[in-house]
């Protein structure tokens, strides 16, 4: 059975100077045009001197902090034309244009899900994207890794982080997985504020892209080979 990627959530983070976390509410959200006047909150805000947070129950999560400001939506079941938060955060610096913006992250979370009764997630981590060898056999318990990748695009760095992990399943038992925590690094340029703001602005129009374009990258370079190692298996199973 061939895997899938399944991509769980989008971040978009945005370093910032004087930023200051109390000023995130949901009324300055909704009076200020940020996000629709209709979105309920999913329960209650958090306030702290150095951290805000607002959730909504459609799976929007705002969170202010003194230097980056967060925007992470739950996109499992949405299509990339239907994700919101690149709209909601070019609104929130407009909003708030004497922020002194430095950099953008765009960030999607994705992960692959692996047999419940194999150690399949850890030996694809282990076997299938690093070379076996002596170094795997030291102590007395299978070794476990995490990757951290750093790939230099044309438009920006994209690091990626590949690590093992587990759903929790409604009856209690747990799927393994292996998770892809991908990075899109951008610094934000220009002279003046507007000039700033536009160019945050221009990064965060090609979050459809980068994504897209992290899809691409995964289900190609990483899964694919996988892919066709299960099938093979499969073909051996069945003819025999």
């Amino acid at each position: 059975m061939s895997q899938n990627l399944i991509t769980q959530e989008l971040g978009i983070i945005i370093a910032a100077k004087n930023h200051t976390p109390t000023v995130l509410n949901p009324d300055f959200l909704k009076y200020s045009g940020i996000v629709p006047t209709q979105w309920e909150l999913a329960r209650q805000p958090i306030y702290t001197q150095s951290v805000s947070q607002v959730a909504f129950t459609n799976g929007i999560v705002i969170v202010a902090e003194p230097a980056r400001v967060i925007f992470i939506e739950a996109i499992e079941d949405k299509a990339i034309a239907e994700i919101t938060i690149a709209e909601i955060a070019k609104k929130y610096v407009q909003t708030l244009p004497n922020v002194e913006y430095e950099a953008v992250g765009i960030n999607p979370r994705s992960y692959i899900t692996f047999d419940q009764q194999q150690d399949t997630a850890r030996q694809y981590i282990t076997n299938t994207l690093l070379s076996t060898g002596a170094w795997q056999e030291i102590g007395n318990a299978p070794v476990r890794a995490t990757l951290n990748l750093a790939y230099t695009l044309e438009r920006c760095p994209l690091y990626l982080t590949v690590s093992e992990a587990a759903l929790r399943n409604p009856d209690e038992t747990s799927t393994p997985i292996v998770l892809f925590n991908g990075s899109f690094s951008y610094q934000v340029t220009g002279e003046t504020a507007s000039e700033r703001i536009a160019d945050l602005h221009q990064i965060i129009n090609n979050v459809q892209t980068d994504l897209s374009n992290y899809q691409e990258i995964i289900s190609s370079k990483f899964i694919a080979n996988q892919n066709r190692q299960l099938n093979t298996l499969e073909m051996i199973s069945s003819a025999a």
